[in-house]
């Protein structure tokens, strides 16, 4: 019941989000159709999907034929023949098992086992493109933004800086004053140039996790309400991480491969039918018919008394790996917890970060006011107001960082809680992704001569026209 409350209130904040600018919904639905990362997922997954018809045909009948000419170069004793051909032979061959030892039962059910597993991976993947999709959307916003009140910084300044100048022209500041405030531009002007290198990171970094360049960005919607307690998150986090699922998944299948390799211990039992047909096409057969047909039907077991050890060394090697899954069980068990408190307790930080950021702000405008009136007076000197600019500055570059890492800490909570993929987000652009689809295909077919078509990429490229090279290099088909 808290899951659908927190997702579908997700949903809604994502469809009232502004229309006039690109919004943080058409972000995560363009990654969730072209990101490479999540579409090479799901071709993974398909896979692991086919690892079930191939588990099936084991268990399945088996048909094979034989056809051949042969003419005979030397014969003696009771081999001898009258003629020596040539002789046309052919069979059909039918094996049918009836006892494995458990092993393709076994086998199916691991391969299904691992299909949830892959399944959950698919979840997984989803919620981590769009958890960095989130922040690749909010590091763009806060360094647009930082480069913004550096920009506006440096023209303080340079108001402060030709103040100056006027000023001691007529010998009202000192060369000093007129000498920090120099500096502090100069200061100023690094700082701008910096900032703007850091905007053009997260807008590569955006390009490459949405599949576009950014244009103007909306602000995101409000977070859905988050559990209260970490202790509150992490119960929901054991529940439904898809990391988790899949791994407690793969154990399980462990468990299977074991009996498979038991099984190679055991009997086997097979039907087995056969017919065969040989004509001698020329030369003498004495009185023979040319011709004939024979045909046999029966029950083969095979008993395995020694095989050099092998199913002793596969058997030890399925337990190991049992047991390498249970011990990566616990590890992730112990990163899901790991990861939830901690994007519990970095979004508490920066809420915390964000209140008392807007007071410093709010003081620091106030004391801003103060210094600048001070300083005509005479109570003041020119540093005291670059100091105060700067505190300014400091303090909303702080409050914009608070508010990107609120948003991004709250988010990477809802991946860590299973609820940040695409049936959580309502995403539009067209049907979801159905992982059942291409199981349906796949997992029960029988028949040898089917054959999917070939992948057309869906991921989208990001080169630019002006990037591409003079010599273009083919993919490999």
């Amino acid at each position: 019941m808290k899951r659908h409350l927190l997702t579908g209130t997700l949903i809604a904040a994502l469809l009232t989000s502004a229309a006039s600018a690109d919004t943080l919904r058409e972000a995560l639905n363009a990654a969730y159709r072209t990101n490479p990362t999540l579409t090479g997922q799901r071709e993974a997954l398909k896979v692991t999907d086919s690892s079930v018809a191939v588990a099936r045909a084991a268990g399945r009948p088996q048909v094979s034929a034989t056809v051949g000419v042969n003419r005979d170069l030397s014969y003696s004793g009771s081999l001898r023949r009258v003629g020596k051909g040539p002789y046309l032979t052919g069979g059909v061959d039918l094996s049918y098992p009836l006892f494995s030892g458990g092993s393709v039962r076994n086998s199916i059910i691991a391969a299904k086992t691992r299909v949830e597993a892959g399944r959950a991976t698919l979840r997984a993947v989803e919620g981590d493109i769009f958890t960095e999709a989130v922040a690749a959307y909010m590091d763009v916003i806060r360094d647009r933004s930082i480069v913004e009140l550096n920009d506006n910084q440096v023209k303080v300044l340079g108001t402060n800086v030709e103040a100056a100048r006027d000023r001691f022209q007529i010998g009202d500041v000192t060369r000093t004053d007129v000498a920090q405030s120099e500096a502090r531009l100069a200061l100023a002007r690094s700082g701008f140039e910096t900032a703007r290198g850091r905007l053009i990171t997260s807008e590569e970094n955006y390009r490459r996790v949405i599949g576009q360049r950014p244009g103007v960005l909306a602000p995101p919607p409000p977070l859905p309400p988050l559990p209260q307690t970490a202790d509150q998150a992490v119960q929901i986090a054991l529940v439904n991480n898809p990391d988790f699922i899949a791994v407690t998944r793969q154990a399980e299948a462990a468990r299977y491969d074991i009996r498979v390799a038991q099984a190679a211990r055991l009997p086997t039992v097979s039907g087995v039918a056969s017919g065969d047909y040989v004509n001698t096409l020329s030369g003498d057969t004495g009185g023979a018919p040319r011709s004939g047909t024979a045909t046999s039907v029966g029950v083969q077991g095979r008993i395995p008394l020694y095989q050099g050890g092998l199913p002793a060394a596969r058997i030890a090697q399925s337990i190991a790996l049992e047991g390498q899954t249970l011990e990566l069980r616990i590890a992730t068990e112990r990163a899901v917890i790991a990861t939830t408190r901690s994007a519990f307790a970095t979004y508490r930080a920066a809420l915390g970060a964000i209140a008392s950021n807007q007071t410093a702000v709010q003081a620091n405008e106030l004391a801003l006011e103060g210094a600048r009136a001070e300083n005509g007076v005479g109570t003041r000197t020119i540093l005291d107001v670059l100091d105060a600019e700067q505190e300014l500055l400091n303090a909303q570059v702080a409050l914009v960082t608070a508010r990107r890492d609120s948003y991004v800490a709250g988010f990477q909570l809802l991946n860590a809680m299973g609820q940040a993929e695409a049936d959580d987000l309502g995403l539009e652009g067209g049907p979801l992704y159905d992982p059942l689809g291409n199981y349906r295909n796949v997992a029960g077919n029988w028949n040898d001569w089917s054959t999917p078509r070939r992948h057309t990429t869906v991921a989208t490229s990001t080169t630019a026209p002006e990037e591409q090279p003079q010599v273009l290099v083919s993919p490999p088909r």
